[in-house]
């Protein structure tokens, strides 16, 4: 009964939030926004770069309203005059509007063009906001395609950027998106502290910015953060005490700027927000407040007509009153719900298949049975409707659907029918010119037989003359036939004996060519096989080499440990206690001397214990590389230097030699990083994948030169380079002067 009954609370409290989110970036009706921005457009000259800026929010407003083709005009005709600007950030701010726009219509390939021609037009513009909402665009874009790890470290990327990007009237909102969206990452990963952090910063920006509007709708969603943890945690009754705080501070925030905002409809929000929290979650000392809180929600849902507000407040006084076993009073709630949620332009049938549903369980504990029965058939009656709606809408999709693709292939053999009949026109014309030239051929023809027959005649005298001297010459011809006859047929033979001779050379050739590459290709092989064993040598060789080395130094580390600590640290404190001894012994004067003296042993001691742990942290042998890691950056981090340790996935089947190798690498990394690069903040993130691990090590630093480090073949990177070579991996550098270092480490899985 409770269940059904809390159904349709919960429905609209769903999508009360969402009405929130969209709220933060609405201040005015839909059209109202496109008749603003459309003004603005027209106002603006074609010359003026600001234009160009109006075009995005336009073209924007216009995608989300369902306006996608005239939305895609304005970019494309915009690009086209931001593409020829020498600054090309504003070219890249239209492709990335555009990039976004194809990936919400799930035009993957346009998106992914898109975003490569905004990624190039940023990288010739100086503007690091640009670069920073670039970076962003690619964050968006990872969210949407699963691959939430490199989402995060592109909003990141982001934040820096905008970090030292110049004011204006752009920047506190792209930052405060991004804040939002690796809040809802975090929320994601149950990485409750990181979304914490955000969310402050974007309430802080708020703040900053003394908006009433984005502080109360900033105070909302931290209360709903706090609300949900507790649902997930509900032993820990801080999160829901900071769910009731921030609910109450963006009421109290309304309450102050009522002139100032312009929806009174959010009040109601909030107000069935916290009834909510007192009811479920708040001991029933607390009902006075759920009641008072869903009386203020009808009372600002009637006056703003907001009637899906108003049925909510019902529910929640229905549910108050079962609690307190009122069946009547919660029924006439239930009944008033009803009435309201049908005042709805369009109401939500599910919120009143929940109330049918109630309403008949009240009738049936009540032993009204003809009651319960006339509810649970409109329950029917509603739900078949509701099955029936959505059968007969997507019988619409799909007829629409096949009515569109009959039209494409009709036009398809439209446009055959046009080719083939343009081709019968070309023949038929070609046809033409082969007659006209056939007709011309004929007259030459024509023209030919009468020279021809004009030589005929003069041949023919000819002949005669001739046909005398041939007659003489035929008998000897005869005679020379007869010789030649002879001649040849001797010919003949030796010409056979000639070709037999010839052929069988060519195949003894054949077989010795045959025979010799047969051989070459034995002993190539042998040798491939040959130069393959030695290869394989010398890399089991180098790997050999390369464990001795790296157990030496471990090994030579260890020792080194055990050394400062039982020797040198056994010493110091031998000598600390000898100290104190004498100091009760000394006069007052000098006592303070070898006070200073104790407290610079002490210094000394603590400096060895953390040198010696560097050498060889224990941490690492008894608990892993997870808690060795964690301590390090807890050691490693000071007021000024800010490390974060983030292990995403992972499952602690590394072995000891494989998390020894990789804390020595992160070790290497974060020296080298504060040693050089003089940072506010390191990021140290492991992800384990299905088959391999990935390591990324990011600052904020100075940055640096890639290729020249590379040609200093630093101890360093020598060192990093051959433990990577142990785990059978690699790693890029990335590095921007003034923006920071990332360093990228992939490794398989044995």
């Amino acid at each position: 009964m409770k269940k059904s009954a809390l159904y349709f609370t919960n429905k609209l409290r769903e999508t009360l939030l969402l009405l929130i989110l969209c709220f933060l970036f609405n201040f005015s009706s839909a059209q109202e926004v496109l008749d603003r921005l459309k003004e603005q457009y027209d106002k603006v000259s074609v010359t003026n770069p600001e234009r160009l800026i109006v075009a995005g929010k336009y073209a924007t407003a216009l995608f989300f309203n369902q306006q996608e083709v005239k939305a895609g005009q304005i970019l494309k005709d915009n690009i086209q005059i931001a593409s020829r600007l020498p600054d090309g950030k504003y070219a890249a701010n239209l492709y990335a509007i555009e990039a976004m726009n194809y990936r919400i219509s799930e035009r993957i390939k346009e998106s992914k063009s898109s975003f490569d021609k905004a990624k190039e037009f940023a990288s010739k513009s100086k503007d690091t906001e640009i670069k920073g909402y670039i970076s962003y665009c690619e964050g968006w874009l990872y969210t949407r395609n699963n691959k939430e790890g490199e989402a995060v470290r592109s909003f990141l990327r982001a934040i820096r950027y905008f970090d030292q990007a110049p004011p204006s009237r752009t920047l506190n909102s792209r930052k405060s998106t991004t804040y939002k969206e690796l809040t809802s990452i975090y929320a994601n990963w149950n990485e409750h502290q990181l979304q914490e952090k955000y969310s402050l910063l974007a309430l802080d920006l708020a703040i900053q910015q003394n908006d009433p509007i984005a502080i109360f709708d900033a105070y909302m969603l931290m209360g709903y953060m706090y609300e949900q943890q507790y649902i997930k945690n509900d032993t820990n009754h801080k999160l829901r005490d900071q769910a009731e705080k921030y609910y109450l501070l963006a009421i109290n925030t309304y309450n102050k700027n009522k002139a100032t905002i312009p929806f009174p409809s959010n009040l109601s929000f909030v107000a069935n927000n916290l009834a909510y929290l007192y009811f479920s979650f708040f001991p029933d000392s607390y009902q006075d407040q759920a009641i008072q809180y869903a009386e203020l929600a009808l009372k600002q849902g009637t006056a703003t007509q907001q009637y899906t507000h108003v049925a909510s407040a019902y529910g929640i006084m229905a549910e108050i009153a079962l609690k307190n076993k009122k069946p009547e009073r919660a029924k006439a709630y239930l009944l008033s719900a009803l009435m309201e949620i049908t005042k709805s332009s369009v109401p939500d049938q599910n919120i009143i298949l929940s109330i049918y549903e109630n309403l008949s369980e009240i009738a049936e504990q009540e032993n009204n049975l003809a009651e319960a029965i006339r509810y649970h058939k409109v329950y029917m009656e509603t739900f078949k409707s509701i099955y029936n709606q959505e059968q007969l809408e997507l019988g619409k999709r799909l007829e629409a659907q096949f009515d569109k693709e009959r039209q494409q292939q009709q036009l398809i053999r439209m446009q055959l029918e046009t080719d083939k009949k343009e081709q019968q026109l070309r023949l038929m014309h070609t046809v033409s010119l082969q007659q006209k030239q056939q007709y011309e051929n004929l007259k030459l023809h024509e023209e030919n037989q009468r020279k021809e027959l004009e030589l005929t005649q003069l041949e023919s005298e000819k002949r005669t003359q001739e046909l005398k001297l041939s007659r003489l010459e035929t008998q000897n011809r005869a005679q020379d036939i007869l010789s030649f006859k002879n001649e040849i047929s001797y010919k003949e033979k030796i010409n056979k004996y000639y070709v037999a001779l010839i052929l069988f050379f060519l195949l003894v050739l054949l077989l010795m060519l045959y025979a010799y590459k047969q051989r070459s290709k034995s002993m190539r092989q042998n040798k491939e096989l040959y130069n393959f064993s030695l290869d394989k040598e010398r890399q089991n060789s180098k790997i050999s080499i390369l464990t001795a080395m790296l157990d030496g130094q471990e090994q030579e580390r260890g020792r080194l440990a055990r050394d400062l600590h039982d020797g040198l640290g056994g010493l110091l404190s031998t000598t600390k206690i000898s100290l104190s001894q004498l100091t009760n012994k000394v006069d007052s004067p000098m006592k303070n001397d070898m006070q200073k003296s104790l407290l610079q042993l002490d210094t000394a001691v603590e400096e060895l214990r953390r040198v010696a742990h560097n050498l060889m942290p224990d941490l690492l042998n008894r608990y892993g590389l997870k808690e060795a890691l964690q301590d390090y950056a807890v050691r490693m981090s000071n007021v000024e230097l800010d490390i974060d340790v983030q292990f995403l996935h992972y499952s602690n089947q590394l072995t000891k030699d494989e998390q020894l190798l990789v804390y020595r690498v992160i070790q290497e990394l974060v020296n080298n990083a504060i040693k050089h690069a003089d940072p506010k903040q390191i990021i140290i993130q492991i992800v384990e994948e299905a088959d391999y691990y990935t390591i990324t090590v990011e600052d904020d630093g100075k940055g640096f030169d890639i290729d020249q480090v590379k040609g200093n073949h630093s101890a360093g990177l020598h060192n990093i380079q051959s433990r990577i070579d142990f785990l059978k991996g690699k790693f890029t550098i990335q590095s921007e002067k003034d923006v920071g270092t990332s360093v990228e480490i992939i490794f398989p899985k044995k």
